[in-house]
Parts: structure tokens; C-alpha cells; sequence
């Protein structure tokens, strides 16, 4: 039995947070070759060797994963939604910049605050830290103020950024799932096997379906982009994630998560030579005050 605790420590921070800073990296990995690499087909290689590496591992530590314990309709479901989410993430950076897509995507932690309470009674969150996440998130939107709003959206654009905003539903959605049932009881690493291997089964089917062409002959930085994404996104960051939302507050953990749109920005300084706006520079303080609050005990 998992021992759940009620306040982020220093070790699940560092953890979090690191979480964050290759997320904020990975939406520019797919974003650089999925021109080349056609975006369901690329998350189909991504997943596909994700469930392999995510086998390896728990037949090396001894976890079980094909036990009956109760947890396939939720772990199916999980895995439905977050194949949706994919889907609308790698559809999405097609018509969209990964900052605006990421900035969207990241509404996943409203969903699971505004629900999850209605299904796990101590996930409720108090008025202050209601404060701290709108904090977190206005000033995620105010790094982004001048791209959201001062200029016109194409249409393929608004096509890209409502992708997003589905994207952020279903991610929200699988929380929710993960939380209020008996996936919540089993191991991390099934929980993420439910729902790799289900987007690894499902992705091929809706790359045929949108005719995408299938290829192995692809540059070295595309194949280093789909490593990364499928080495240490698919299977280390979402292993160590569904680790850590077992332990710990999910809208708690959620907070940190507005780190992620905030790493995107610096990674778009280092690696795209894009300014260092004063908007980035108030967005990381904002967040910074927005987690505080929201990870703050309670007096008394």
C-alpha cells in the first residue's frame, strides 16, 4: 500500500520540476521534425518503443503486469484518453507554435481542480490556494500575451490551438481517472503501460486513417528528436509522473505544472534565439508565488 502524503517535500519538488524542464523541451522536439515525420506516425514510433522499454523494465524489477486486480476498464480508459491526448498534441504543433500550444495545453490542472474534488474529498483545494493557481496561470498567459493577442490567428492556427485546448481536456480527464479509481492502487508502472500500449495500438490505426505515410528514413536529428521524446518523455518522465501522483495531491502536484509553458519560453531563448521578454522574466515569478501558495500548509 502506497503511503500517500498531503504536502509536496523537497525530493518530490526536484523531481517535479525536472519533469517540467524536459516537458517544456519536448513540444520543440516535435515540433522541429513533424514536418518530416508525419505527426501520427511519429507518435507511433515514439509509443510503440516506450511499451517496449516500459516491458523491459518490469520484467527486470519483477512487476506484474497482466494480473487480474480489478483496473483494465480504467486503465483502458485512461489509455483512451490519453491516446487522445497525444493525438491532439502531435495534430495540433502542425498548425500551431509549441509556446501556444503549450500555454493551452496546460489548462489540464483546472480540469483536475475543478473535478477531482467532486471524487476525492481531500483533494479539495482552499480559498488561497485557488489564488495561487490563478496566479500561476495568468502569468503563464501574460508570457504569452503578445502572441495570443496582438496579432490576427490564422485559421489553421485557431485549428492548432483548439487541438491544444482538447489536449489539455483529455490530459486532465486521464488525471481524473488515474485518481478516482483502482488504477490509483497499482504499481506506476502499469498505469503507464495502460496507457502506452493502448496509444501504441491506436495510433497506427488513425495514421492510416489520415493517410500519413509510413518511412524509417528520416535525418539524425529527427531520429534523436523521437529518441528523446520516447526515452526519457514516454517512458522516464511519465513513469517517475505516475509515480508521484500515487503519493502525492494531484492538484497540488498540477500547480508545478505551469512550470512547463514557462521552461518552453526559455528553451525558445536558447534554441530558437527568440527575446527574453519582460513578460518571461513576470511569468517566472508568477509561477513561482502561484506554487508557493498553492503548496502552503494550512495554519495551524
Amino acid at each position: 500500500m502506497v503511503q500517500r502524503q498531503e504536502h509536496i517535500d523537497r525530493v518530490a519538488c526536484a523531481l517535479v520540476v525536472a519533469c517540467c524542464v524536459f516537458w517544456g523541451l519536448q513540444q520543440i522536439l516535435i515540433k522541429s521534425v513533424v514536418h518530416e515525420v508525419p505527426p501520427l506516425w511519429q507518435a507511433c514510433i515514439r509509443f510503440s518503443g516506450a511499451t517496449l522499454l516500459l516491458g523491459l523494465w518490469c520484467w527486470w524489477r519483477g512487476v506484474p503486469l497482466f494480473v487480474r486486480d480489478g483496473t483494465l476498464r480504467a486503465g483502458l480508459l485512461a489509455g483512451l484518453l490519453f491516446t487522445g491526448e497525444f493525438t491532439c498534441i502531435y495534430l495540433g504543433l502542425r498548425d500551431t507554435t509549441a509556446s501556444r500550444l503549450t500555454v493551452f495545453l496546460y489548462t489540464a490542472p483546472f480540469v483536475v481542480a475543478l473535478l477531482l474534488p467532486r471524487l476525492v474529498p481531500t483533494e479539495r483545494l482552499r480559498t488561497m490556494q485557488w489564488v495561487g493557481l490563478m496566479i500561476a496561470f495568468a502569468a503563464v498567459a501574460l508570457a504569452f500575451a503578445e502572441g495570443l493577442f496582438g496579432q490576427s490567428a490564422l485559421p489553421r492556427q485557431l485549428r492548432g490551438d483548439a487541438l491544444a485546448l482538447m489536449g489539455g481536456l483529455f490530459w486532465g480527464l486521464t488525471t481524473l481517472v488515474i485518481r478516482s479509481s483502482r488504477l490509483a492502487k497499482v504499481s506506476a508502472e502499469k498505469t503507464l503501460f495502460y496507457q502506452v500500449a493502448v496509444t501504441a495500438a491506436v495510433a497506427p490505426l488513425l495514421s492510416v486513417a489520415l493517410g500519413e505515410t509510413w518511412s524509417l528514413s528520416y535525418s539524425a536529428m529527427a531520429w534523436g528528436s523521437i529518441g528523446l521524446q520516447t526515452v526519457v518523455g514516454a517512458f522516464a518522465s511519465y513513469l517517475l509522473w505516475m509515480d508521484l501522483l500515487r503519493k502525492y495531491p494531484a492538484t497540488k502536484l498540477g500547480a508545478f505544472t505551469f512550470l512547463t509553458p514557462v521552461f518552453a519560453l526559455v528553451f525558445g531563448v536558447l534554441l530558437l534565439n527568440e527575446p527574453l521578454t519582460p513578460q518571461l522574466v513576470l511569468a517566472l515569478a508568477g509561477v513561482t508565488v502561484g506554487i508557493v501558495l498553492v503548496n502552503r500548509k494550512p495554519a495551524g
